[in-house]
């Protein structure tokens, strides 16, 4: 499903290595008219890729994944260009600092190593890379809401943003904090495409990869029998085959309910977001999955390293209140506040929001003509549910009809604590579903993760100045 509104069919061309490019492209169309499509599409990609060799000398991995969605990453790079290089109440090492400072909390090498680099170039005190106790005491003092925007931002509070602004010789004015909590949340979530895409170094860095366009075999998105499966690879692919017509079907009806407008009360939706949120304690990664040992290079940035996403709801436990998104919307306040204090990044912020939530092609799988919008709905609002915030209008039934539960483990791990994130999750997840829609979905994550830390962090900040 995924694409944007030129509706052209994602690119086979070469990709970086990766995961596993998951999904043979079974749309039978006209040769003729597949081609000048596909042709238009990689028109797109190449222009960009020209764009970021001219900018930067290179094209990373990211940039080549996130090419598979040109409109995307044309509207990802004017908000992160404007975050990094443009005018700025921060300077331009003190950027990049806090680009490692975030990257670091979710254990992203690949960003930390990057933005190492980048902050020597800008001219950075090589003294501040041995580890965060060697950093300015001003930005050692983001540490404590850098933790807390990575893994439970319904924690923070208008007294954290206090803390920060109070008078003194390391205090941070309003308009640094608010770039600077752009950048965080900009790269806490970035670090879950990272991880979700299973994005590796580039061949020019220290272990990285060469690249490689995908083989036909590893085209097939089906889970592998080095994976632990025992059956054929002819049953796998027709499990794959139900699980798209079954979601198809589910979508049917659910858009035939719509249409027949069937009644549901305010307090059936509220009980129906409860009933997820609890659910969503049973949803996580299984227990095997070891956990990893911080490489210095990234642990030396890491103050509390135990501190990660703890369930919002959890039982026998008194919970924060829920987020209700009407209470504080991103169109009706978080978006006006970024844009009074930080003018112009608030705007980019709301078109990347809406470039990804609208993309479609219009396809599922092998299926064209399709209406998307409410699968769509369901992984962002899904999302915002591990996070606590509920929209008073939506039927959260919805996302128990369309996501199935390897998607759900998938969706949470990548949001919630991307350095989880392991392949067989990415390949046990719509398993015939072309490789360019499960990036799609990692955009979708990627995008509804930061506006979810972002609207307590600036909700925290109206509380403050109110």
């Amino acid at each position: 499903f995924p694409g944007q509104k030129n509706k052209n069919p994602p690119t086979a061309g070469k990709r970086p290595e990766f995961f596993h490019p998951g999904g043979r492209d079974a749309l039978q169309q006209k040769e003729g008219r597949q081609k000048i499509l596909q042709e238009g599409t990689e028109s797109a990609q190449r222009h960009l890729f020209i764009k970021a060799f001219v900018s930067t000398g290179r094209v990373d991995n990211i940039t080549m994944v996130m090419g598979l969605h040109p409109e995307y990453l044309t509207s990802f790079w004017k908000t992160q260009y404007l975050l990094l290089r443009m005018d700025g109440p921060l300077p331009y090492h003190k950027r990049h600092y806090i680009a490692i400072m975030a990257a670091a909390r979710h254990q992203c090498s690949y960003l930390v190593g990057f933005h190492m680099g980048e902050f020597l170039q800008m001219g950075g005190d090589p003294e501040w890379l041995r580890g965060l106790q060697y950093a300015p005491q001003k930005l050692r003092n983001l540490n404590e809401i850098n933790k807390i925007l990575a893994h439970r931002p319904w924690l923070i509070t208008k007294e954290h943003i206090e803390a920060l602004l109070k008078t003194g010789e390391n205090s941070w004015s309003l308009a640094e904090l608010i770039q600077a909590l752009v950048l965080l949340t900009h790269y806490h979530s970035l670090a879950s495409f990272v991880f979700g895409c299973g994005i590796n170094l580039e061949t020019d860095q220290e272990g990285g990869h060469v690249f490689q366009p995908p083989s036909p075999h590893s085209c097939d998105s089906s889970p592998s029998s080095d994976e632990g499966m025992n059956t054929s690879s002819f049953s796998q692919g027709t499990d794959a085959m139900e699980e798209v017509e079954v979601l198809m079907e589910r979508m049917k009806l659910l858009q035939e309910c719509q249409l027949e407008e069937e009644e549901v009360t305010p307090e059936e939706m509220e009980t129906c977001f409860e009933m997820e949120k609890r659910e969503s304690l049973l949803v996580s990664p299984s227990g095997d999955i070891a956990e990893h040992s911080l490489p210095p290079n990234v642990l030396c940035f890491v103050e509390d390293p135990e501190f990660g996403y703890k369930d919002f709801t959890r039982r026998g436990e008194q919970t924060p209140p829920t987020f209700r998104a009407q209470d504080y919307t991103w169109e009706d306040h978080g978006y006006s506040l970024i844009n009074r204090l930080y003018p112009d990044v608030g705007q980019l912020l709301d078109e990347k929001f809406q470039v990804v939530y609208n993309l479609t092609y219009n396809t599922i799988a092998m299926h064209s003509g399709v209406d998307t919008s409410m699968l769509r709905r369901a992984i962002w609002n899904y999302v915002h549910c591990v996070f606590g915030i509920r929209y008073d209008d939506y039927d959260y039934r919805e996302v128990n009809q369309l996501l199935e539960r390897s998607l759900k483990i998938y969706i949470k791990t990548v949001a919630c604590y991307p350095e989880k994130t392991t392949k067989r999750m990415y390949t046990h997840f719509w398993r015939h579903f072309k490789h360019s829609e499960k990036v799609h979905i990692n955009l979708l994550l990627l995008e509804a993760r930061m506006q979810a830390a972002l609207l307590y962090a600036l909700r925290a900040i109206t509380r403050y100045m109110t």
